[in-house]
């Protein structure tokens, strides 16, 4: 199946079972400033998961945009991307196990309404249980899921893994099809397994189910024997039903009064699964662009598979990332799009030896592609973005040469000049091996490596530090904050116009970020008036409330706003000033504000603007 139909049966066969349509959520998110993109599609939905009361109702669903970052070393194989959609529906405190494991099994099974996979290829792992915190093993799980393999004529043994290394030595036996695993694998928390969550986090077991590609795509050099959870080649994951039940309190865990489902299975997995494919660029979205690469290249597709799925997913990705409104810079989520389109054209030009198209040319089948149901993608001029990318790094590579080349006169290049030639100029690491291997001189990787691992534990410790804050973060000044950036996104508007929109924010508790479109640098005028309109609302004493509404009835009240979670929207009111789509939370009345000061203004990126600014 296309992955726009594997998508459509979904969506209209959890509708079919009164679950709301909910639209994907941006990359960028909007009300979690706790990370750079959205990686997976309960991330929007976890104030409801946790207990807040959704607009939309108990049941929900959707196809959710996800992107991860760290995945990008790891694409190349026949299963990795850092773009992807998730599939998911939830049930907040309506159905649980039963009706999910049913759901489930019908939609992978069924021709009809599902995608008809073979039953006799999913393979399925439920939770083993936690001797040391008193939490029982997921029989519950195991009952239903023989339960509905017995319907089909499949008997379902069951194995006790455990440990995925005790699986390794131990391997998968004849008939057995359900496998018990410890929480390194079937436990869901935010913090992880059940030993390290905090007094007060929320979680539970989760069962996955796994689809058997077949013996003969298994890694000859899997260290162990195949079982599902492994990375042996012949099982991947389709999806994952969690069950949250738990919260972990002083003396152990104890049940929770509401158990919530949250659900999730891999698009672009599913897709490939009805294609019988060990290999996810075979489904329609990639194979598309690779075909076009072949003609274009003349290089097959099994001699370069690494090079053609790179291009291919980069792309894609870089198009969704784009249309959210990411542009290229040396920061954040600029430097992962550089990234992306900077290696994609590396594979293009020195991988495929194509020096005479241009990445863009694969955007526009991929728009048409994912128009109907992205329209986004659509109106950002991605492939205008991608080519001015391409043109920068063309220029940053003739500089580099100059680099490396002193480094080729020397007759070697060291760790540290290959750490520069990537760090500062753009330069792929496999590049420079490339390149100094046609002058017979060696690149020592090794300390390369070490610089890098260096780089990024300082990258990873100032993120971590960066990115504070967010909805988990809800003490009184950062909720002070948040409520003063729907003051600020309104007082911009109201000096600089229409155009103005949020782009994202970064709400410490030491200070608020604000991104927003507008195409010039404020005048220091400008900014002393928005300044001053920001305070006068602050003196005002405005109430700040909040209502569900229809997105229709938000329309006409003149609400803003960069998302919203379906048909029904949350709105909140600072008096009669301000109209804005939100999640929370918020202060009760502006007068909790205190005296708002901009300390800086300056541009993210093309079209892009920041505001940091604190409340004293």
């Amino acid at each position: 199946m296309r992955v726009q139909e594997v998508r459509e049966r979904y969506l209209q066969y959890l509708s079919s079972l009164n679950h709301h349509i909910l639209p994907s959520a941006s990359l960028i998110p909007q009300e979690d400033a706790t990370t750079l993109f959205t990686g997976s599609g309960m991330q929007p939905l976890v104030p409801y998961l946790l207990g807040k009361d959704h607009q939309a109702g108990s049941r929900l669903t959707g196809s959710q945009k996800c992107f991860r970052a760290n995945d990008i070393d790891e694409v190349g194989d026949l299963r990795h991307t850092t773009f992807f959609e998730m599939l998911g529906n939830w049930s907040l405190g309506d159905y649980f196990k039963e009706e999910q494991i049913r759901h489930c099994f019908h939609f992978l099974t069924d021709p009809k309404e599902g995608i008809g996979l073979d039953p006799q290829r999913l393979y399925v792992t439920v939770f083993s249980g936690d001797a040391m915190y008193d939490i029982p093993r997921d029989d519950e799980s195991v009952s239903i899921w023989q339960e509905v393999f017995a319907s089909v004529g499949i008997e379902a043994k069951v194995a006790d893994i455990g440990s995925e290394e005790a699986g390794d030595k131990r391997g998968m036996r004849d008939g057995e099809r359900i496998f018990f695993y410890d929480g390194k694998k079937n436990w869901w928390s935010r913090a992880g397994e059940p030993g390290e969550m905090p007094v007060g986090e929320v979680g539970g077991p989760d069962t996955e189910v796994f689809y058997d590609v077949g013996s003969e795509h298994a890694d000859p050099n899997f260290p162990g024997k195949a079982h599902p959870n492994t990375e042996s080649g012949q099982f991947f994951e389709l999806c994952n039903s969690v069950f949250m039940q738990y919260v972990r309190t002083e003396s152990g865990f104890a049940p929770l009064p509401k158990k919530n489902i949250d659900f999730g299975g891999g698009l672009e997995r599913m897709a490939a699964a009805t294609e019988q494919t060990p290999d996810i660029f075979m489904i329609d979205v990639f194979k598309n662009m690779i075909d076009q690469l072949v003609k274009q290249s003349d290089v097959s597709y099994q001699d370069r598979p690494q090079a053609f799925r790179i291009i291919a997913d980069h792309v894609r990705s870089a198009l969704f990332l784009i249309a959210d409104g990411v542009q290229p810079s040396n920061t954040d989520r600029g430097y992962v799009l550089r990234r992306l389109i900077r290696s994609a054209l590396y594979q293009l030009r020195h991988r495929l030896a194509v020096s005479d198209m241009h990445l863009s040319d694969l955007v526009h089948p991929l728009i048409t592609t994912y128009r109907d149901q992205y329209p986004e993608v659509a109106a950002c001029n991605a492939g205008m973005c991608i080519e001015e990318e391409e043109r920068r790094f063309e220029a940053t590579l003739a500089k580099g040469m100059k680099h490396l080349n002193t480094a080729l006169s020397s007759g070697a290049v060291s760790g540290d000049d290959a750490f520069s030639l990537q760090s500062t100029y753009g330069f792929p690491v496999e590049l420079t091996e490339q390149l100094a291997g046609e002058a017979g001189i060696s690149v020592d990787r090794e300390a390369y490596e070490t610089a890098m691992k260096q780089h990024r534990d300082v990258s990873r410790s100032a993120s971590q530090k960066k990115f504070k804050g967010g909805l988990a973060d809800t003490d009184a000044i950062s909720v002070r904050y948040h409520t003063a950036t729907h003051l600020l996104h309104q007082a911009l508007r109201d000096v600089l116009g229409d155009e103005v929109l949020q782009k994202g924010s970064n709400i410490t508790p030491d200070r608020l970020r604000f991104d927003f479109s507008f195409e010039r640098r404020l005048t220091d005028e400008e900014k002393q008036r928005v300044e001053a309109i920001v305070n006068e609302k602050i003196k005002d004493a405005l109430p700040v409330t909040y209502q569900d509404m229809s997105a229709d009835e938000a329309e006409k009240v003149g609400a803003i706003g960069v998302f919203s979670y379906g048909d029904t929207v949350r709105v909140y009111s600072v008096g009669d000033y301000s109209r804005e789509y939100c999640g929370g939370p918020h202060v009760e009345n502006t007068a909790e504000l205190g005296v708002f000061r901009i300390k800086k203004e300056e541009a993210v990126s093309s079209g892009i603007r920041r505001i940091r600014a604190v409340l004293d």
